[in-house]
């Protein structure tokens, strides 16, 4: 449970006292100050046959607003520093990830939810994540939350800095891929086989055009459709869109690196089981098909 209690002596306190004398159990206690206010969350064992609006009730009398009561999962019971340093190992292992490590850590998802959510952006690089719940995020969550996604730039910019240089590595027999313009179509070809393409299509929206990539499974984690899509934007932009947009499955964990490495800036949101990544293209170089 969370709730808003008086940055004042004693507060806690009488919260204490309250779920006491109620046979309330308090099992673990975040807090996170803010300013003249400070919000609780509380993990708790309630008695037999009790349900939300009695804990709503006990919150109250203990002088507290802003009440939001939730089942707990089991990795909201795990220590919490120990959930941040596992975060940020997994991130450091896979930095593609942070979408859903980040959702993770905080409760939230990633994908929109049928309540009123409150939803947290974060910025790496030129990209923006969203991930949501229905608890508001405090200031202190936050500022957390910008750490990690600065842990998620960190990283991403180490690994571009220590790789070869996109599109240097050979294809092949020693074989650079060629890609070849066609229309509104973008095809890598390795040895002259299509190993990879990138097609543009409008979507009915003024000044935005759709870009669906593909890349062969044996070819990819090469710079290949970091290529793409930065021909393809280009494309986009030569025949007249500020934005495009790239959809995919949700779990599509080189979305972020790929739109990083292209040097685009997007903004990455999910619905359902469907990644969207809106990408602006106003200050790029045309290219005509």
């Amino acid at each position: 449970m969370r709730a808003t209690l008086p940055d004042r002596p004693g507060t806690l306190a009488v919260l204490a006292h309250e779920c006491g004398k109620a046979g309330v159990n308090i099992l673990a206690l975040q807090v996170f100050p803010d300013d003249e206010q400070v919000t609780d969350e509380l993990d708790v064992r309630t008695p037999e046959g009790w349900g939300p609006d009695d804990v709503v009730d006990l919150l109250h009398r203990a002088a507290a607003t802003d009440v939001l009561v939730l089942p707990c999962t089991e990795e909201a019971r795990l220590d919490q520093p120990t959930r941040y340093v596992e975060a940020a190992r997994a991130v450091l292992a896979d930095p593609a990830s942070f979408p859903h490590v980040v959702a993770r850590l905080f409760d939230a998802d990633v994908r929109p939810g049928d309540a009123p959510e409150d939803v947290m952006e974060l910025q790496v690089d030129d990209v923006q994540v969203q991930v949501r719940r229905v608890s508001p995020f405090t200031a202190v969550e936050r500022a957390r939350g910008a750490a990690v996604a600065a842990l998620v730039g960190d990283v991403l910019d180490r690994e571009r800095r220590a790789s070869v240089p996109r599109g240097a590595a050979a294809m092949g027999r020693g074989v650079d891929p060629a890609y070849v313009v066609d229309g509104g179509r973008v095809t890598t070809l390795a040895d002259g086989v299509a190993i990879g393409f990138a097609r543009v299509t409008p979507t009915g929206e003024p000044g935005l055009s759709a870009i669906e990539i593909e890349v062969d499974r044996a070819h990819q984690r090469r710079g290949i459709g970091t290529r793409l899509l930065g021909t393809a934007a280009r494309l986009a932009r030569g025949a007249g869109a500020e934005q495009v947009v790239l959809t995919t499955a949700h779990d599509n964990r080189a979305v972020l690196p790929m739109v990083l490495a292209a040097g685009l800036r997007g903004r990455i949101r999910m619905s359902g089981d469907v990644l969207t990544v809106r990408i602006v293209v106003s200050g790029l170089r045309p290219l005509k098909g």
